[in-house]
């Protein structure tokens, strides 16, 4: 789905015929990959950039997120890029490649559920492909406040740790939210068990995903020898990986207004009862008797309400139909109590 239009915003120092840069944006759920994303649309840096993005989830949410830009941006939802929508990401990438002199530089934000491995491939057994694009790098962005806790969880048999996959993939390891841990003796501790998976990657601390663009665009970290000696499986193409089926996602739209009060005491005592399982929540709410469009934000039992007057992001439009989105993913999650609870929160 192509959701903004593009105009060029700068001169192109790109010569026809050369390469055109990739970055995999990958992490964890609730990490801050759209944030990053957003942090590197307002940047000062002259690249056109054409944003890929996939979202895990019947119930599309970032799409709203991300800022209206200049740029183009593509959605593949509900699925996983690095295996049942990743066709999806090659048909994007041709279609992108037809008119390469208009950007210079691809993001691909993958889902939080994604093992960037798979995805990267896609830039080496393509044979089209690796003839016009090169992977700069994967970035991992990585939430310091719950990724200890992801790293350590016990899956089983078979079934992949993402968020190991994540990091030890990356070429730059974002540790965002650092600000929220303020014992040192922690932060080492998680600097440390990140070291144990991945010893090469550049660790940048972060608050709200804002670091210099030039330690993320355009630093041809990608070695390809370099991965291929940790994971020799890694140019397979007939290599799997599984997920871990316990993980779903729920999602909801409703079209008539919420009472904000009643939305507030809802998620709040659910992220207090359920919010180990309940790893992202997010939504785009219509909230009765306000203009403004307000978003929501949960990680665990963090959560998070803004609205449009903090101007972060517009408000509703007058010809803009209005309705409310919210989409949670976890683990074991209960589809008809979810929804039960939502209704109630309507405004009638």
């Amino acid at each position: 789905i192509l959701r903004a239009n593009h105009l060029s915003v700068c001169p192109s120092t790109m010569s026809s015929d050369a390469k055109v840069p990739v970055t995999i944006i990958t992490g964890f759920l609730g990490a801050g990959k759209t944030t990053l994303v957003n942090h590197i649309l307002t940047a000062k840096h002259g690249k056109r950039i054409a944003i890929i993005e996939n979202e895990f989830g019947e119930v599309g949410i970032d799409d709203g997120l991300v800022i209206t830009t200049k740029e183009e941006i593509f959605e593949m939802n509900n699925g996983c890029i690095c295996c049942t929508v990743r066709q999806d990401l090659v048909r994007i990438l041709g279609k992108l490649m037809r008119r390469k002199e208009s950007f210079d530089h691809i993001i691909i934000e993958t889902t939080g559920l994604a093992d960037p491995a798979p995805v990267a491939q896609t830039f080496f057994v393509d044979d089209e492909l690796k003839e016009q694009l090169y992977l700069d790098a994967i970035v991992t962005i990585c939430d310091a406040v719950h990724l200890s806790t992801h790293l350590d969880e016990i899956k089983p048999d078979g079934v992949e740790n993402e968020s190991v996959e994540q990091v030890a993939f990356a070429d730059r390891i974002v540790l965002n939210k650092i600000d929220l841990v303020t014992d040192d003796e922690t932060k080492q501790a998680l600097i440390s068990k990140i070291r144990k998976i991945n010893a090469r990657a550049r660790i940048i601390e972060t608050t709200h995903a804002a670091v210099d663009i030039d330690d993320v665009l355009g630093i041809r970290a990608f070695d390809l020898a370099t991965v291929v000696e940790m994971d020799d499986a890694f140019l397979d193409v007939n290599g799997t990986h599984e997920h871990d089926a316990s993980v779903t996602s729920v999602g909801f739209t409703i079209a008539e207004p919420l009472n904000l009060e009643k939305l507030n005491a809802w998620i709040g005592n659910l992220l207090r009862e359920k919010g180990v399982d309940i790893f992202r929540s997010k939504g785009i709410l219509s909230i009765e008797g306000s203009l403004e469009k307000y978003v929501f934000q949960g990680v665990h039992m963090m959560m998070e309400m803004t609205s449009s007057a903090e101007g972060a992001f517009p408000k509703w439009n007058a010809d803009e139909a209005r309705s409310s989105r919210m989409i949670f993913i976890g683990r074991n999650l209960d589809r008809d109590e979810l929804e039960r609870g939502f209704k109630q929160c309507l405004a009638k």
